[in-house]
C-alpha cells in the first residue's frame, strides 16, 4: 500500500513538474504585449522664424545676412528646410586701404532628423545637411598695384564683378519649445565649398550666406521660430 501511495505521488509531482513550465510561459506570454502603434500624423505642420546670429553679425561688424527659415515637421522625425536670405558686406581693409562691398540673395534646402528616442518630445536633437547656392556681384576699390614697366603704382579696382558659389554643409543642433508655439535653438554647421566661379581678379572676400570666402568653414545659427 505505501508503495503504491509513494508512486503515485511520484507520478503526480512529475505530472505538476512538466505542466509547470508550460503554465508559467503561458502567463508571461499574456503578460507580453506589443508596442502601441505610433498614432501621431504624418504631417505635424510648419515653422517659419530667422536666425539672429546672421542680423546681429550686420549690425556689430563688416558682413553678414538676414535670413528666414521654414521647415516642415513630418512624424516629429523629419524636417524638410528652407534658408532663405539676403548677405551684405560692407569691408574697409586698414592694412591695403581696400574697400569691399556686395549685396545678395542666397538660399538653403535640406533635411534634419530628430535623433531623439522620444521623437515627441519638446526638445529636439537635430542632425542634417544642406545644400546652398548664391550668385552675385562685387565691388573693390582704393588698392594699388604697381605697373611692370612704368614701375609706378596703378589704382586697382573693378566693379560688378560675376561670381558665384555651390556649397554643402553638415548641421547639428538643438531645438526646443519655449512657450505656446514658440520655438528656439542653436545649430554648428560645417561648410565644404563643392563649386566656385570666379575670375581673373581670385576669390571674393565675402559670400553672401557662406560667409568669409578663404576661412569660412564653420558657422552657427541661433533661430527663433512660430511652430503652426
Amino acid at each position: 500500500m505505501e508503495k503504491k501511495t509513494f508512486t503515485f505521488i511520484l507520478s503526480l509531482a512529475i505530472s505538476l513538474l512538466a505542466i509547470l513550465p508550460s503554465s508559467v510561459y503561458a502567463q508571461r506570454k499574456k503578460i507580453v504585449q506589443k508596442a502601441a502603434p505610433d498614432t501621431i500624423p504624418f504631417y505635424r505642420g510648419i515653422a517659419v522664424g530667422t536666425d539672429l546670429v546672421g542680423s546681429a553679425m550686420i549690425a556689430l561688424g563688416d558682413y553678414g545676412q538676414y535670413e528666414g527659415i521654414v521647415r516642415v515637421n513630418l512624424k516629429d522625425k523629419y524636417f524638410p528646410t528652407i534658408e532663405v536670405g539676403m548677405g551684405k558686406a560692407n569691408k574697409l581693409e586698414e592694412t591695403t586701404g581696400i574697400h569691399y562691398d556686395t549685396k545678395a540673395p542666397y538660399a538653403r534646402v535640406g533635411v534634419d532628423f530628430n535623433v531623439l528616442k522620444d521623437k515627441h518630445d519638446i526638445y529636439r536633437v537635430l542632425v542634417g545637411g544642406r545644400i546652398a547656392y548664391t550668385t552675385f556681384k562685387y565691388n573693390f576699390s582704393g588698392g594699388s598695384i604697381p605697373d611692370p614697366i612704368w614701375k609706378e603704382k596703378v589704382p586697382y579696382s573693378a566693379s560688378d564683378v560675376s561670381a558665384s558659389q555651390l556649397w554643402a554643409e553638415i548641421v547639428g543642433g538643438l531645438d526646443a519649445k519655449i512657450w505656446g508655439p514658440i520655438r528656439m535653438g542653436w545649430s554648428v554647421r560645417y561648410k565644404a565649398r563643392l563649386h566656385q566661379k570666379q575670375d581673373e581678379y581670385g576669390a571674393a572676400w565675402y559670400v553672401p550666406g557662406y560667409g568669409r570666402g578663404g576661412t569660412s568653414h564653420l558657422g552657427a545659427t541661433f533661430h527663433v521660430m512660430v511652430e503652426f
